[in-house]
Order: C-alpha cells, then structure tokens, then sequence
C-alpha cells in the first residue's frame, strides 16, 4: 500500500563519507554523496556532491565536483561546477575552473583561474575503468 519510491539522488542526501586526520590515500576516490577529507588524499577525487578539505586535509591530484570548501591544501587541478569556497586558512597552487568563486582574505591563492559559463548540471562519474556512471 506505502511503497517506498526511490527518488534519483535524493537517497543520498545527508550522507557524508569521511576521511580523518592521519588517514593517507593514494589512488582515486569517485563518489555520489557529499565528502569530507580531513586526511591526505594524493589522486583524483571526483563527486556529485560537496567536497570539505578540512584545515589538516591535504589533495594532491585532479578535483571534479559540484561544490567545495577548501580550509586546508590543495595541490592540482581542480574544477567546481557550482561555488567554490576558500576559507582564510587555505592554500591554493595550481588551475581552477569555477562556476562562483568565494575566497576569505587571508587565504594563499597561486592559481591560474577560469570561470565556467556553460555548466552541465552535474557531474559525470568515471570508475576506475573509464566507464561513465550517473
């Protein structure tokens, strides 16, 4: 009588994965939900969702997501469909590609900076293999 009805997408709202200080990974990370890197992450991330680099998170790679606040370092490429924030305590070093860009002062910014006019509306996921997931 009360089937339960998947809606797309919204399965994973609230849902956040978390990697914790003292945690390092080496490889690539591809994920519908939001996530937070307190951790080390050297590899590409590539999300749905919002990604957190917390104040002791450290990414070194290609970032592809939605949204992102960036309070720690950051080391690569990196492309937000949507707004990219970066707290005081951030340091930025390499391209950027942004739908709205936010940055607090005091923040260390060496980058090349491209604002995106045409954005699809998401982000497509790429497994390990190359095959594309929605």
């Amino acid at each position: 009588m009360f089937d339960k009805v998947k809606k797309n997408g919204t399965e994973l709202l609230g849902k956040t994965n978390r990697i914790v200080e003292g945690t390092s990974i080496i490889g690539d990370i591809v994920s519908k939900a939001d996530f937070r890197l307190d951790g080390e992450l050297i590899g590409n991330f590539t999300s749905q969702g919002k990604l957190v680099i917390g104040a002791s998170g450290v990414v070194r790679g290609e970032i592809v997501c939605n949204n992102a606040d960036i309070e720690g370092e950051f080391q690569g490429k990196i492309k937000v469909l949507e707004i990219l924030n970066i707290k005081a305590s951030a340091q930025i070093h390499g391209e950027v590609a942004v739908g709205k860009l936010s940055i607090e002062p005091g923040a260390e910014f060496t980058a090349t900076c491209t604002m995106l006019t045409n954005n699809p509306n998401e982000v497509t996921l790429k497994d390990g293999k190359g095959a594309e997931q929605k």
